[in-house]
């Protein structure tokens, strides 16, 4: 019993892991110059079921400059870039629908001068049942442009860490199936040898009750 409950554990943590959601996660804060950038932004709804529609606008403030301009606009399906300084190298990311959740997207060819603070801007209205909501949603991403990467060393040890982590689990997990298994067989081969005993009683018993009609 034992076993079969840890199997239906391990199949549940298989499809858990399979079935999507949404998690709010920061967005990378260091670019390379020369190279492409994803920059997140991530605003998850509270309740699920209840359907929604969204915009989402980008402004961009470089080092040393107060305001924001505005340089990207995304309304399911159109995308547009509204500042010419990101023509034809900004390119969307997001959820691929009206119900936006993820309003992430990719510069390329990433400059020094694009360096400074990004600011994410997700407009949400909720359908709910008598009446509809208008929510407002902002994330700030600090942009630095380096010439080369730097890998920091948490980054690194964290990452050691996570392969570690997971080689551990996937290893408990077959040594949970392998236990569960020969218990399985256990059980099995000693239902088996009760049937057989039983089976061995009863013609046992058959042949002692004919020696006595003899």
């Amino acid at each position: 019993m034992i076993c079969h409950l840890t199997l239906l554990v391990v199949f549940n943590l298989f499809v858990s892991q399979c079935q999507g959601g949404c998690a709010e996660v920061d967005s990378m804060t260091e670019a390379v110059s020369g190279e492409g950038f994803l920059l997140g932004c991530i605003s998850c709804k509270k309740r699920e079921e209840v359907s929604a529609r969204a915009t989402v606008d980008w402004h961009f403030k470089p080092q040393g400059v107060e305001d924001f301009r505005p340089i990207f606009h995304y309304e399911y399906p159109s995308a547009n870039i509204t500042d010419e300084d990101f023509s034809n190298r900004l390119e969307w990311h997001g959820t691929k629908n009206s119900d936006i959740q993820i309003g992430a997207i990719y510069i390329h060819n990433v400059t020094f001068n694009e360096a400074g603070t990004y600011r994410c801007t997700i407009h949400r209205t909720l359908f709910l049942p008598l009446y509809n909501e208008n929510v407002i949603v902002e994330k700030e991403v600090e942009l630095t442009v380096v010439a080369v990467a730097n890998r920091e060393l948490t980054s690194v040890i964290s990452e050691i860490l996570m392969y570690v982590l997971i080689v551990v689990l996937q290893l408990w997990l077959i040594g949970v199936l392998i236990y569960c298994y020969k218990k399985i067989s256990e059980e099995y081969e000693a239902r088996d040898a009760n049937k057989a005993l039983k089976a061995q009683t009863a013609l046992a018993k058959d042949n002692c009750d004919g020696v006595q009609l003899e």
